[in-house]
């Protein structure tokens, strides 16, 4: 009985700590219907890729293209999908290496030419997630209107 007992209070002590672990899984989010509805209502033509970045090449651009390992030279102006700015860059741009942005970043930034300009549409698990940074909420869909200077 005295074992019984115990093993009783074991199970039952397991049972709530798996219930604390599902407690604190934070739920994915998923932008999909946002960045849709953004295509639509500015009548986009967007790709997707696997991965559900969505990007669009408004002007193709003529010199190299860059790869995820590049490093690139980029103006830019960041949005939400109510069209509220979050962020931009002078026309002078900015430059960095790829592997240190946004998953998005990584990602779309290679899908341009030297020279080229078009639009990023980021979910948000290829951009802040679920914590966000700075003036950016946790789980938003990004929106960058890009022009790739240079490849450097």
């Amino acid at each position: 009985m005295k074992y019984t007992f115990l093993a009783l209070i074991v199970v039952l002590l397991i049972s709530c700590n798996d219930k604390k672990k599902e407690e604190t899984v934070i739920p994915k989010i998923d932008n999909e219907t946002e960045i849709l509805k953004y295509i639509a209502d500015n009548k986009l033509k967007a790709k997707r890729t696997e991965s559900g970045l969505y990007y669009v090449i408004e002007k193709e651009g003529t010199g190299k293209k860059p790869d995820a390992n590049s490093e690139v030279t980029v103006a830019y102006k960041g949005s939400f999908t109510n069209k509220e700015v979050f962020d931009q860059s002078d026309a002078k741009g900015i430059s960095f290496p790829l592997q240190n942005v946004i998953p998005g970043w990584t990602e779309g930034i290679p899908y341009f030419k030297e020279g080229g300009k078009g639009i990023l549409l980021i979910p948000s698990e290829l951009g802040y997630g679920p914590d966000g940074a700075g003036p950016i909420p946790g789980n938003s869909a990004l929106i960058f209107e890009i022009n790739l200077i240079s490849v450097n």
